[in-house]
């Protein structure tokens, strides 16, 4: 825990960069995962969180994100021509829009099979394959993992948050198990991923079909590497940008009712939502108290490209700058937090 004033002061500007300067400073904007890295050493750091075990973790975790985003490029980059073919099929035969919303509906409902990374991997190696202009594929791929997002929270294996979720629950009241996040949370997330799936769909509606062909040509094993470490060096960053900041979060959430929670929790726009799981769920809490943290945790998890893993790989993959995805992926984020929380509300 912190137990001074000025750690405290230090933390909250340690946010505030990570908030403001990637939008207003367009070094860090091009150089993301740097700055992210400095960022959460700094945290740690005035934190004094470093342990052996969370550099371990820091040099760990990243590992099964960017060695799956490396072998995805390899075969995806070896599959491109079929992709791209089976892809002009399915717009011929249904439409973009269709193909759009059928895709993104798909790989939403599937993710917490088939885990958020290969869906959001997925998601990308298809985006490439429609020719949407820069704008419709920046728009779809929001839309896609705001989807992709929600619908891996319907299993503990989906991503690290639906785990951290069950484990935390599984003795009493709960006696949470592989099915309780559906039974819980299945009847919010399964509508949100359909409204995702249209909004992507109605985002390749407007764009359209531009025949360009994107990242002209047959990717380089460099290209494909460099993203791979890039992503890394991105994980890791988050890794400890949420262990630095994990004591400012539980003093800012410890004593909140189920609708502040719900709130504060737009943190995980930035923040690992797995790591603020961690720190807020409790088993005193009733269900309709989870739901709420958890509902704020996935939301707002799209809003921002740190905010969890298919932004960050699919931002990569398609050249997403921040700025961009955060004008994009702010509206419907917003407005997706406020019917929710509405929802929510009414259902007490």
């Amino acid at each position: 825990m912190i137990e001074s004033y000025l750690p405290v002061v230090a933390l909250s500007l340690v946010m505030a960069a990570v908030l403001l300067l990637p939008f207003s400073v367009k070094k860090i904007e091009e150089e993301l995962e740097i700055f992210l890295l400095i960022m959460g050493v700094a945290a740690v750091t005035v934190s004094g969180q470093w342990s052996r075990h969370l550099l371990a973790e820091s040099l760990r975790e990243p590992l099964l994100i960017s060695c799956a985003v490396l072998a995805a490029g390899f075969a995806f980059r070896g599959l491109r021509a079929g992709l791209h073919s089976a892809a002009a099929l399915m717009i011929e035969k249904l439409g973009l829009p269709a193909a759009a919303f059928i895709i993104v509906l798909a790989l939403g409902m599937c993710s917490s099979g088939v885990t958020a990374i290969i869906a959001a991997l997925a998601l990308s190696e298809a985006i490439c394959a429609f020719g949407l202009d820069r704008d419709g594929e920046a728009a779809v791929a929001v839309y896609g993992c705001y989807a992709i997002g929600l619908g891996a929270a319907l299993s503990p294996i989906g991503e690290p948050l639906s785990a951290i979720t069950v484990a935390k629950l599984k003795g009493p009241p709960h006696f949470a198990d592989s099915g309780w996040l559906f039974s819980t949370l299945g009847a919010w997330i399964l509508p949100g991923v359909a409204v995702c799936a249209f909004m992507a769909a109605r985002a390749a509606r407007r764009c359209g079909v531009s025949g360009r062909e994107h990242s002209s040509g047959r990717e380089s094993s460099g290209g494909i590497i460099l993203r791979a470490l890039k992503i890394y060096v991105f994980v890791a960053a988050l890794v400890l940008l949420g262990a630095g900041l994990g004591p400012l979060a539980e003093i800012s959430t410890g004593k909140l009712a189920h609708w502040q929670l719900y709130w504060i929790n737009s943190l995980s726009a930035v923040l690992d939502n797995a790591t603020l799981a961690a720190a807020e769920i409790v088993p005193s809490m009733t269900r309709q108290q989870i739901q709420f943290l958890l509902m704020g945790l996935l939301v707002a998890g799209g809003m921002l490209i740190p905010g969890n893993i298919p932004n960050i790989i699919c931002a990569s993959k398609l050249g997403i700058s921040s700025r961009r995805w955060a004008a994009l992926a702010l509206p419907p984020g917003i407005a997706l937090m406020a019917v929710y929380f509405a929802l929510l509300s009414l259902a007490r």
